[in-house]
């Protein structure tokens, strides 16, 4: 029987799928001004408690929970921002997520793959440009030949980018989806050592909605269960504004990664693709400006809770403002992923619309995303990997 946890992955799906309340009728939310502060600084958080954080919409009281996290951020993890240089090696998917742009029913996409010099070449880049750390990040994919390829990529970066600065190689994390676990073993073993897999929602109902009935949350569960078997950092994440989640969902989703071995999470807004096949999701996308504020408290909410785990500051919150990634690492993310994929595919892998950065060359991007760091009152963390400081207390 598949574990998540503790706990069979089965009851957990059957709890999770009794969160599709209405959050007012599931947590009596009271009003925090009066001891806003005093709640921010616990250690243990009510339902209520995070329902209420995730709701807070007084310009005041969001500025006090996105500084506590901060504030919290810098004593956890320290005040380095790492890199992950971005590699989309290939936007080639076997699965059909409603919601993805690069999803296999979208017959618009002109599909592309990588070579091996082209992904190492940006690798090597990277690790001279003092980055630390790549993402291989690819449609999902489960034949031998991807594998073997992956299997490749990662050895001959490891092999190329040894330095002083970096005497073990790139830190290197995959992006490919569920695989098997003799497949996550291989690429564990040929030097890769963090893993993101986000779940989209902790709420079987929602990923059910989200996904072709093929695609089942108990064989996520089981993968996040597999990487960590195989010694992986596990990172994932959720995607928040989706047609039909409840302030519920999002405080379930929080008290998932709080209960699982997740080391890494990757949170953004939901924007709609280009060739989705969600019903009516134009009609039913979030307001920007409430988007942008729901996703920064669930940022700094889950900080609080999580306190030492990387969470990332996503390209896609600066869809929403143009300082988006900015205000991510405001509220209590450390960790950004710079694209660096060749400019001349990276128009070809748009997850969703409006997607930023698709012309500027990987050195345009190095500085203007330093100096949008310093702004923020952080520091690069060069030629680091930034391991998650959860993963190393959780051994």
């Amino acid at each position: 029987m598949s574990t998540v946890g503790d706990q069979p992955a089965e009851e957990w799906a059957e709890q999770q799928a009794e969160h599709e309340t209405d959050p007012q009728a599931q947590y009596q939310v009271e009003p925090l001004a009066e001891n806003l502060i005093e709640r921010l600084a616990q250690r243990a958080f009510s339902g209520a408690d995070l329902a209420a954080l995730l709701t807070l919409e007084e310009p005041a009281a969001v500025a006090q929970l996105h500084r506590a996290a901060y504030d919290l951020t810098t004593h956890e993890v320290g005040d380095a921002v790492y890199y992950r240089g971005l590699i989309e090696l290939s936007n080639r998917c076997i699965r059909d997520c409603y919601y993805c742009g690069i999803r296999r029913g979208n017959h618009a996409v002109e599909r592309y793959t990588l070579d091996q010099e082209a992904v190492v070449e940006a690798a090597v880049w990277a690790a001279h440009a003092g980055y630390g750390s790549c993402v291989l990040q690819a449609g999902e994919r489960q034949d031998e030949p991807f594998t073997a390829f992956i299997e490749a990529c990662v050895r001959d970066i490891k092999q190329q980018t040894r330095s002083a600065q970096l005497p073990q190689g790139l830190g290197i994390t995959l992006s490919l989806g569920e695989q098997s676990a003799e497949t996550y073993q291989r690429w564990r073993e040929a030097g890769a050592h963090r893993y993101l897999l986000r779940i989209e929602t902790s709420s079987p109902t929602l990923f059910a909605r989200l996904h072709p009935p093929e695609q089942r949350f108990e064989r996520r569960l089981k993968a996040l269960e597999d990487l960590a078997a195989c010694g992986f950092q596990v990172g994932t994440g959720v995607m928040i504004g989706l047609p039909g989640q409840t302030i519920a969902d999002l405080v379930a989703d929080i008290r998932f990664f709080a209960s699982h071995a997740i080391d890494m999470i990757g949170m953004g807004p939901y924007l709609t693709a280009s060739g989705n096949a969600m019903p009516d999701s134009d009609a039913a996308t979030m307001a920007p400006e409430r988007l942008l504020t729901l996703t920064l408290n669930m940022i700094a909410t889950t900080r609080l809770v999580l306190r030492d785990v990387n969470i990332a500051a996503t390209t896609a919150l600066q869809t929403l403002v143009p300082d988006g990634r900015e205000r991510g690492i405001a509220c209590g993310a450390n960790i950004v992923m710079p694209n660096i994929t060749p400019t001349v595919a990276r128009s070809h892998y748009q997850l969703y619309v409006g997607k930023p950065c698709l012309d500027e060359g990987r050195e345009a991007c190095r500085g203007c995303l330093e100096r949008r760091i310093r702004a923020v009152g952080r520091r690069v963390g060069r030629d680091a990997w930034g391991d998650s400081k959860h993963y190393a207390r959780r051994l």
